[in-house]
C-alpha cells in the first residue's frame, strides 16, 4: 500500500470558495475514480489557508493508471478549467508516502 499525500495553500481568504467549488465539480470525479480519500482535511492552526488529502493505492502502477483515467476524464478537465480560472491556488506539494515496515496493511 502506497498514500498519496497532498498539501495545496489557497490565497488567503478562498479557502472556502475553492472547497466549494471541488466539492461540486471535482470531488465526486475523484470518488469515482480514485476510491473514497483516507483524509481530506482543512488546516485548523498553522496555515490556516492549506488543506490536505490522502489518496490510498495499492502500488505505484495502481496509482500510475487511476490517475490515467482521471486526467483522461471530461469531468475532471472541467473541474481543472473551473479551478484555473477561480484561481484559488496558490502552490501544491506531493508526498508518496510508504507505510512504516511495523504498519499491517
Amino acid at each position: 500500500m502506497i498514500y498519496d499525500h497532498r498539501t495545496y495553500i489557497c490565497r488567503p481568504g478562498t479557502i472556502k470558495k475553492h472547497l466549494a467549488l471541488y466539492a461540486e465539480h471535482g470531488y465526486p470525479a475523484q470518488l469515482r475514480i480514485l476510491g473514497t480519500p483516507v483524509l481530506y482535511a482543512q488546516t485548523e492552526t498553522g496555515d490556516v489557508n492549506s488543506f490536505v488529502h490522502i489518496w490510498p493505492y495499492r502500488d505505484a502502477a495502481d496509482r500510475a493508471a487511476r490517475r490515467a483515467e482521471l486526467a483522461a476524464d471530461p469531468a475532471w478537465q472541467a473541474y481543472l478549467a473551473k479551478s484555473a480560472e477561480a484561481g484559488y491556488l496558490v502552490s501544491q506539494v506531493n508526498k508518496i508516502l510508504m507505510p512504516a515496515p511495523f504498519m499491517a496493511d
